[in-house]
């Protein structure tokens, strides 16, 4: 069974790195013409063809954790078919290589797969996506989301404050800050806006600063105080993360970073769904290659005529993208309808393990 495990191993690992470095060609490809529409756009001091190299080799990690778990499907798929095509698989059968060992097999490999995946997807992909951003922010301008930036909100004692920052710039120093801050019965009681901050272990430290206070308390000698201080400390436990997980995508971003800032939108009394439901995904996410090797099992057992691999392999293909395509499809309609965030993500792994168990037991035990 060594020997029988060293084979299949080798076979397999080289082909889901063969059709893993083909995926990542072609989407090398597509970003790289997708991103030459920037090229030179800010000046010839600014984003340049070697930028632009830099920003889309810097995305190929998650390209790479968004792929594995169809590559995983496609190439073992491709070394079962041509396994039984070449009647080599009956040959490991007639050498004791049964279906629940074939099965624990290839879920030990699954099994780093998942590792692979989630080490890629938690650690290797948020630094690179992180520091392809800070390049389009040092050429391009600063780091921002929309038209408003991003938006926080939180709570201290009985006051409130709304935070917006309109951009991040490569050396993390926010930019456009405007901070609104409202008394106990909802009313804003002041408004403070700087050119640019800095972030702190407990405070941020704002420059280019100037500050309204309204008070309203007394009809009758309502004011505004206007005042312009050179520098201003606004105490806050909103972190250089929180800020740039509002304006990256939640999916770009570590899952002990995403529980950090879930927990800071519950503590302020804001929706958490899209986040949640995100953390989840990148829990049950990397479980998925398992249910992968499971479902390329079964095609060990069929039998195969000349030239009808490839329809096989096609097959494989199809189903990859599906998963991919339902896994993000219940993510929308999830946040759309309030869905358990959990069940949300798990359900397309949910109905493919269903599928793939089925797939085992009917071709596999029965036939």
């Amino acid at each position: 069974m060594k020997t029988i495990r060293r084979f299949l191993y080798a076979e397999v690992l080289a082909a889901v790195a063969f059709v893993t470095l083909g995926f990542l060609a072609l989407f090398f490809f597509f970003d790289f013409v997708d991103e030459l529409r920037w090229v030179g756009r800010t000046g010839s001091d600014g984003y340049q063809l070697p930028h632009a190299l830099a920003f889309v080799a810097l995305s190929i990690p998650s390209h790479l954790y968004e792929l594995l778990p169809i590559t995983v499907l496609i190439g073992t798929i491709f070394v079962m078919a041509r396994l039984a095509q070449s009647s080599e698989y009956t040959i490991l059968r007639t050498s004791g290589l049964g279906p629940w060992r074939a099965l624990g097999t290839l879920l030990s490999l699954g099994l780093v797969f998942v590792v692979l995946t989630f080490a890629v997807g938690d650690y290797v992909a948020p630094a690179s996506e992180r520091a392809a951003q800070l390049v389009k922010a040092r050429y391009q301008g600063g780091l921002t989301i929309g038209q408003t930036g991003a938006w926080l909100r939180e709570k201290q004692g009985d006051m409130s404050y709304a935070a917006n920052v309109q951009s991040l710039s490569s050396d993390g120093q926010m930019k456009g800050i405007r901070i609104y801050e409202f008394d106990n019965r909802g009313f804003l009681s002041a408004l403070t806006q700087a050119e640019q901050g800095t972030f702190g272990p407990d405070a941020w430290t704002l420059h280019g600063v100037e500050r309204r206070a309204f008070h309203t308390r007394d009809a009758q000698r309502a004011r505004v105080d206007r005042t312009m201080p050179p520098a201003l400390q606004w105490p806050t436990h909103i972190t250089y993360e929180m800020v740039s997980a509002s304006l990256l995508k939640p999916d770009k971003m570590p899952t002990v970073d995403l529980f950090q800032y879930i927990r800071h939108l519950d503590a302020n009394g804001q929706s958490a769904q899209r986040y949640e439901i995100e953390f989840w995904r990148k829990v049950f996410y990397p479980l998925s290659c398992l249910v992968m090797v499971v479902l390329a099992l079964p095609f060990a057992y069929l039998h195969f005529r000349s030239g009808g691999i490839a329809t096989y392999v096609f097959g494989g293909v199809m189903a990859g993208i599906s998963f991919f395509l339902l896994n993000n499809v219940f993510g929308y309609i999830g946040n759309l309808q309030n869905w358990m965030p959990w069940l949300t993500a798990a359900a397309p792994g949910m109905i493919y393990t269903v599928l793939s168990l089925a797939a085992f037991s009917w071709l596999v035990l029965r036939r």
